[in-house]
């Protein structure tokens, strides 16, 4: 299967040219794993990333009592393990097929070989890598926990803000005294009694029209804030989901340094006794 276009579309080689891609492509060791099987653990020594061509992978933290913490699921065109490609450091996470997939290995030793031959193409997944790096900065720099409803408040329109005033006004008990104030006002002024000729006169046909206008107008304005309250709840479920999964890494960190701890004070006494 040619996979030069699989490899095209990989954001870590997008500033490669059709003949560094070539090059690579035919560098590529292609590898078959059944759904459920490991392609890595956490904590393994990476010397190889990996390009999903089919099928699926899931990146998950630890595999305890507590279950696993799912990170992201990668399809095709994907990408993952590249760390392990440019530092040798354990593995941060662990890498399961989900169904049956085939991925394109890429070992430490094929890019340190193909970047020698092409020193340009090492400059252009460099500054892929460093455009990555800096949105995960951002990302672990800034607070998980954000106040979803005052944010999108913020950025309201006068015209987002007049729909949920119709909205909030409509669901009140002041709009229903104020329309049966205006009925009464509206047909008592309009009585052959109080006026001669009174400009609306009963079955006061231009009252109705308003009506009409009035309930034609408050149903796509009411719509209009119902969806907008439901940008809100989604946008506070993710914040709330950030926020959980942030305290799991956070605790899986802590037991893990506590289980390293343990291990060491095991050690120290028994070198002691």
């Amino acid at each position: 299967m040619n996979s030069i276009p699989l490899l095209r579309s990989v954001a870590l080689l997008d500033g490669l040219s059709d003949e560094d891609l070539a090059a690579l492509a035919s560098e590529l060791v292609t590898r078959t794993f059944a759904a459920g099987q490991k392609v890595f653990d956490q904590g393994d020594m990476g010397s190889a990333m990996y390009i999903v061509q089919d099928g699926s992978i899931n990146i998950y933290l630890g595999e305890n009592a507590g279950g696993r913490i799912s990170l992201q699921d990668l399809g095709p065109g994907k990408f993952f393990g590249e760390l392990s490609m440019f530092g040798k450091k354990p593995r941060s996470a662990s890498a399961r097929a989900v169904t049956d997939t085939v991925l394109l290995e890429l070992q430490h030793a094929t890019l340190e070989s193909f970047l020698d031959r092409r020193p340009r193409a090492a400059l252009a997944i460099l500054h892929t890598i460093s455009e990555r790096l800096r949105e995960t900065n951002s990302l672990l720099s800034a607070r998980a926990a954000r106040n979803a409803y005052a944010e999108i408040e913020q950025n309201l329109s006068w015209s987002d803000r007049l729909a949920d005033e119709v909205a909030e006004l409509n669901g009140s008990w002041k709009f229903i005294i104020i329309l049966f104030s205006l009925t009464a006002g509206w047909c008592l002024v309009n009585t052959s009694v109080l006026m001669g000729s009174p400009p609306d006169p009963y079955p006061y046909v231009f009252f109705n029209l308003l009506l009409g206008i009035l309930v034609a107008l408050q149903g796509p304005l009411i719509v209009m804030s119902q969806n907008r309250q439901g940008r809100k709840d989604r946008a506070n479920a993710e914040s709330d989901y950030r926020v959980n999964l942030k305290n799991e890494v956070n605790i899986e960190i802590l037991i893990r340094e506590l289980r390293e701890f343990r291990e060491e004070a095991k050690r120290s006494r028994d070198h002691r006794s």
